[in-house]
């Protein structure tokens, strides 16, 4: 029997005791080490996505290959793994196209969404030989675990918005996604960076990961401010990392025309409407802005490229780790989370 962090009632989780899971043909079964939490796993259970009760949560887990299935080639039993947070099979037409949308819509998010996630002693790989990647031994649980989502994914927000050599950016909000969007654009030699927050460790750790301005919209007007700064015409990219509908409006408000607008926030967890889109700053349709949207990138590859840069000192995003559990206390780091008390950015949990 193994122990897993479930769904039990809205907004409501606790630690339920499970079977271990086997591994299908093409799957491995990972044992657990370390795990993080994410604002998706808060979202889904106060449902803005519809899963069964009992469901295990969690994306976000690293550990040791307890078993694979009969056509598992590139993996053993013993190997220290991880898998990023979004599982796409490798085989489908879109992953044939290089696109995250396996099967079609979100297909390739399947962790809590088709199956149990990661939250859990042991944790099923879906189609192991594309999705798990060998965690290197100068990289730490800790480390790795940001490649399986956060960093991921802001990263991959930089990489969309195709900054140019010495442009203008504009990040929307700076928890763990968009901090890690601000890393990716000094990564890719953004000659200004600017970032929103309120609170004052994020606002930190903003500064420290690459922005030259960080503003808090709650003092002042953001585009305002923009600017002022880079001048009336705006910047050349705009991210959104929190999902909302304000965060949006204001990314294209901040572009420029033929200007680049990537969306890393999950949107729908406080409205379902429609998202504006300004028309007189959207050029009435013919401004020449690009609007993108990203999902996590998945695949065993991308997380080699991702240790690589850690491994090398590129990067090091284990300044947003906040706070330390055991998982024991799953529940308590999941409520902490939840109701985003004494600044938590990012939880690490120890098994």
């Amino acid at each position: 029997m193994m122990t897993g962090l479930a769904l039990v009632g809205h907004n409501e989780v606790a630690l339920v005791k499970r079977s271990i899971p086997e591994p299908g043909p093409r799957d491995a079964v990972v044992r657990t080490t370390a795990s993080m939490m994410c604002p998706t796993d808060v979202h889904t259970t106060a449902g803005a996505m519809a899963v069964p009760l009992g469901r295990i949560l969690g994306h976000e887990s690293v550990g040791i290959i307890h078993r694979v299935g009969t056509a598992v080639e590139r993996f053993r039993e013993g190997e220290r793994v991880a898998s990023s947070a979004i599982t796409p099979c490798g085989r489908c037409d879109f992953c044939q196209r290089g696109t995250n949308q396996c099967g079609g819509g979100l297909g390739g998010y399947k962790y809590t969404a088709q199956q149990d996630g990661t939250l859990a002693e042991y944790f099923v790989v879906p189609d192991a030989d594309h999705n798990l990647a060998r965690i290197p031994a100068e990289i730490s649980d800790e480390e790795a675990l940001y490649a399986t989502d956060s960093l991921n994914t802001g990263l991959a927000a930089a990489e969309q918005a195709a900054i140019p050599l010495g442009g203008t950016v504009a990040v929307f909000a700076q928890g763990a996604v968009g901090l890690a969007a601000t890393m990716g654009a000094r990564l890719l030699g953004a000659g200004m960076i600017i970032t929103t927050a309120t609170r004052p460790l994020n606002s930190r750790l903003s500064a420290r990961f690459g922005s030259d301005l960080v503003i808090n919209p709650r003092h002042e007007d953001p585009i305002n401010r923009i600017r002022e700064v880079v001048g009336e015409l705006g910047v050349d990219v705009a991210i959104e990392a929190l999902g909302t509908h304000e965060t949006f409006e204001q990314c294209v408000r901040a572009t420029k025309a033929s200007g680049t607008v990537v969306n890393a926030g999950y949107h729908g967890q406080h409205s379902t409407a429609p998202l504006p889109v300004p028309l007189v700053a959207f050029g009435y349709g013919m401004g020449g802005k690009v609007i993108r949207g990203i999902l996590c990138p998945g695949g065993g590859e991308r997380l080699a490229r991702l240790f690589r840069l850690m491994a090398n000192k590129r990067i090091d995003p284990t300044p947003m780790t906040t706070h330390r559990f055991g998982f024991g206390d799953a529940v308590k780091a999941f409520n902490t989370m939840a109701t985003r008390t004494d600044g938590i950015i990012k939880p690490l949990i120890a098994y």
